[in-house]
């Protein structure tokens, strides 16, 4: 699975960026198309729903996506064989 900004709906409201425990987001720099900062994925490997889920068969945080007021945030398959970078924490 992977984590995905759908930056037509976001709104830029940083809720995410204050809501993860594992910080993956952080507050954009660069208006989009729509003149609105979104926020943009820091680190995305440290997102516990992302790299485990298809092992645990369920949803395992979740925060982000249940506190975007806009639903601009989804999970996505992710093509076999793509390349990804796994961070581990001790």
């Amino acid at each position: 699975m992977k984590l995905v900004i759908d930056e037509s709906r976001c709104k830029g409201c940083n809720l995410c960026v204050l809501v993860c425990p594992y910080g993956i987001f952080r507050e954009g720099t660069e208006l989009n198309s729509r003149g609105i900062v979104a926020p943009v994925l820091d680190r995305p490997e440290r997102c516990t729903n992302c790299r485990l889920q298809a092992l645990y068969g369920r949803m395992l945080c979740g925060v982000c996506h249940m506190i975007c007021p806009d639903q601009a945030i989804s999970w996505v398959e992710e093509k076999p064989f793509e390349p990804h970078r796994v961070e581990v924490e001790f």
